[in-house]
């Protein structure tokens, strides 16, 4: 008996052999979940227990540091890129997609097969084949009697056979929470899940990609990457200050607004028809703004560093809870006790709301800076050898704020596309309080350029633009004129010697001799002559107020 006892336990061990020697979808996706994980989450919409075989013949599976990975793709090794728009509130929906990075020189065409692109060369010179796997003709997708036992997926299910899907040559395998979904697919898959089911907290998808080969499946490439599930609106605030040199060191200026501006992470258009509210509290004593625009200005009047606050409220759709007991109500004498039961409240027919909460903070950091650069005059320097092609120019800028440490030119085409230079200069500190430069600038040549000047220090950065329009000059002006003028006025002054030296000659000829003041008089009358002649040809130097000599001052 003792005998018969062994050899009958021998055959029940006999008869769960190949059970327990069969693969599981959680032995080939992940050794590090045990068998019972999908007991604590709850089933997924279209995904399967990793508990279920795995088709080992159809679908091999190799390890890591196999060998047959070096070639298990003709011409290099194929990558699995996983994404996803992680996070997601509960409820949302997430989506992942893997997309396949072929070798150098590979791509896939519509038809589904791999092959060579033109003219591209790898390490080993361009391919004389054009195909790398040419599909479309290895045939084995007929609808023969002997055709359909591979068309299925790992677990055994067959193909879906939509239009497309002989063009489909890979098979995806996406695993998590315990749980697995096959789908067919191109260079790309993506799948997308409901997190209603979904325990809070970081998650793990795998993915696992074959590829087809005859009437088996070959692994090309396996892919993990984590995502986040939460029960918290993810919020991200933007800060934008005209004037502010770095928005990313939260430093910004006083007197001058800041636009925060709230992005909603919800991809899925999960909060589409939610009511949400922004509640601010910008840590400086002005008070709780609420409200329902996303966008919102604030203005720090002080220095200092200040904590912002920010609150995002949305109710979503969610479950109602259990109806509440209704009170028994009070019973007469005669009535039967049994009466006494207790009745539900009626559930008013209406949507149920969870109301879900987002919060944002961060320190901000106010200080003084440069808050406007204005230019208030333009002005021609002229120069005693002028240069056609250089023409000087010299703008007044005034500005308002603390004193900039540098000022910038950038100049350019008359429409600020083409930059020509670019100049910068340091500005002296001790210019005292008031914020009053001049800056002198050279332009190429006559024409109109448009000029972008900036005021900056460490913190902040002020911009004013400007059209210059650049005269044209005479290659004669002003220099030469002036030379011609002199030599103008010597050739008048020797013409009015040689008539002044005839008349006098001609009046000395009818002298009156009974005049002894003549020569006086007739000096007065030369005197008078020359007057007359130079007032006819310098009639703006007659006169001789003394005031007339002080011009105004260059800046």
């Amino acid at each position: 008996m003792e005998r018969l006892y062994c050899f009958l336990g021998f055959l029940l061990l006999a008869a769960r052999l190949p059970l327990d020697t069969a693969k599981r979808f959680h032995d080939v996706l992940s050794n590090e979940r045990t068998s019972d994980y999908m007991r604590e989450h709850n089933q997924l919409a279209g995904w399967s227990s990793d508990e279920n075989e795995w088709n080992e013949k159809l679908y091999p599976v190799w390890k890591k540091e196999d060998p047959r990975w070096k070639n298990s793709w003709k011409g290099g090794h194929v990558q699995a890129i996983l994404t996803s728009d992680s996070p997601a509130l509960v409820g949302s929906t997430i989506t992942f997609v893997v997309d396949l990075v072929f070798p150098r020189c590979q791509k896939e065409d519509v038809s589904g097969n791999i092959v060579y692109e033109k003219n591209c060369r790898n390490d080993t010179g361009p391919s004389p084949d054009l195909y790398v796997y040419n599909w479309s003709e290895e045939g084995g997708w007929g609808n023969g009697p002997n055709e359909h036992h591979h068309h299925v997926f790992p677990d055994g299910r067959p193909f879906p056979h939509h239009p497309e899907w002989k063009r489909w040559n890979f098979v995806y395998v996406f695993h998590t929470l315990g749980q697995y979904l096959q789908k067919l697919g191109r260079g790309s898959a993506r799948v997308s899940i409901n997190t209603a089911n979904v325990t809070l907290g970081p998650q793990l998808m795998e993915v696992i990609v074959y590829r087809r080969h005859r009437h088996v499946y070959i692994p090309v490439a396996k892919v993990k990457d984590v995502y986040v599930v939460t029960d918290h609106i993810p919020v991200f605030v933007t800060m934008h200050q005209k004037n502010d040199r770095n928005l990313s060191d939260e430093t910004f200026l006083r007197d001058l607004p800041i636009m925060f501006s709230v992005l909603i992470h919800d991809p899925s258009h999960f909060l589409n028809e939610s009511a949400i509210y922004y509640k601010w509290n910008f840590g400086d004593n002005t008070g709780l703004f609420v409200s329902n625009n996303p966008t919102l200005n604030h203005t720090y009047v002080l220095n200092g560093t200040f904590s912002l606050n920010l609150t995002v409220q949305a109710a979503v759709p969610g479950p109602c809870p259990s109806p509440s007991p209704k009170p028994p109500e009070p019973t007469s004498p005669l009535s039967p006790a049994g009466d006494n039961a207790l009745e539900l409240r009626a559930t008013p027919d209406e949507a149920c709301h969870i109301n879900r909460y987002g919060y944002f903070k961060a320190t901000i950091t106010i200080v003084d800076g440069i808050l406007e650069v204005s230019i208030i005059q333009m002005m021609d320097v002229l120069r005693p050898e002028p240069q056609p092609d250089r023409s000087l120019m010299d703008f007044v800028v005034t500005c308002q704020g603390i004193m900039p440490t540098e000022v910038c030119t950038i100049v350019s085409d008359p429409t600020c596309q083409i930059t020509y230079h670019t100049v910068c200069d340091p500005v002296d500190v001790d210019t005292g309080d008031t914020c009053l430069l001049t800056v002198r600038r050279a332009f190429g040549g006559s024409g109109t350029y448009c000029m972008n000047l900036t005021l900056g220090d460490n913190t902040s950065l002020a911009l004013t633009s400007t059209l210059v329009s650049v005269p044209t000059r005479d290659p004669a002006s002003p220099s030469r004129m002036a030379n011609g003028a002199m030599i103008s006025v010597g050739c008048l002054a020797i013409f009015v010697t040689v008539i002044t030296l005839l008349v006098y000659k001609k009046h000395k000829e009818y002298k009156l001799i009974e005049n002894s003041t003549g020569i006086v008089v007739k000096g007065k009358g030369l005197n008078v002559f020359l007057n007359h002649a130079k007032a006819m040809f310098f009639p703006g130097n007659q006169e001789k107020d003394p005031l007339l000599k002080h011009q105004p001052a260059t800046v």
